[in-house]
């Protein structure tokens, strides 16, 4: 069995044919996605997702730092109400992206620690984004070592950062690029860190693996990059499905 451990399966991107691609899901021995939430609406959705194929999608909540507006303490508000009233199986997207804009860095931050403090409170699972936040991402996590866990989604980091997350007990999540050619720190990275704190994702419908770069993503392509990561660690590819098999169960409680 497979799980893809970041997965919005629950956008209108696949309104259309979600149902198609949850049966090729299936067909690839995909058995279960985290349905990633990343604002009030796609928390709903992933929701929604859960209480409709209840042994197939387990959802999340939270607050991506696009969130990180004027009216952020509302949005916070809003989410933990929702917190309150229904369960969910990890706290996030959440974190830093500095990439396009540094102007709302501060309230970037304030909307992070307070979902790292939610999780803290529900014993959940964080799911990090982080984009040109690095450092002050591992900062504001390690001020909390001892009390949080989870994910750096999407890990584009170096060697030396992923092992310093993986210290202050975090699993790196791998995602499509890992089967890009020019991935080249990536495929270092998972080379050298242990098969034991690695977990794959898709992020679909974004950042879609090689054979099918370009195109929409869906859940079942994770398959490709469980392949390329056994290949770089020269390991049958079962070993590899069922070790990140356990590693996802065990962060994510299912």
């Amino acid at each position: 069995m497979i799980i893809d451990s970041h997965s919005h399966l629950q956008l209108d991107d696949f309104k259309i044919d979600r149902e198609e691609c949850i049966s090729r899901c299936l067909k690839n021995d995909v058995k279960k996605i985290l349905s990633i939430g990343f604002n009030n609406l796609t928390n709903t959705q992933a929701l929604e997702m859960n209480q409709k194929y209840p042994d197939f999608a387990f959802n999340t909540a939270g607050l991506h730092p696009d969130e990180a507006t004027a009216d952020y303490a509302k949005k916070i508000r809003e989410l933990r109400d929702f917190l309150k009233n229904n369960k969910v199986y990890g706290i996030g997207e959440c974190g830093l992206d500095y990439h396009y804009t540094k102007d709302n860095r501060d309230i970037q931050l304030i909307l992070f620690e307070d979902q790292i403090k939610l999780s803290i409170i529900y014993d959940l699972p964080l799911i990090i984004h982080s984009r040109d936040a690095i450092k002050d991402t591992f900062d504001l996590l390690k001020k909390y070592q001892g009390q949080v866990y989870g994910v750096l989604h999407c890990y584009s980091g170096s060697l030396e950062m992923a092992k310093e997350f993986i210290k202050i007990g975090f699993y790196i999540g791998i995602g499509g690029v890992i089967t890009f050619k020019k991935a080249v720190n990536l495929k270092r990275v998972v080379k050298e860190i242990p098969l034991s704190k690695i977990l794959v994702e898709t992020d679909c419908p974004f950042m879609t693996p090689v054979p099918y770069r370009g195109k929409r993503n869906e859940s079942s392509y994770v398959k490709y990059i469980l392949e390329e990561i056994a290949k770089l660690k020269e390991i049958d590819l079962k070993e590899a499905e069922n070790e990140i098999l356990h590693n996802t169960c065990k962060v994510f409680k299912i």
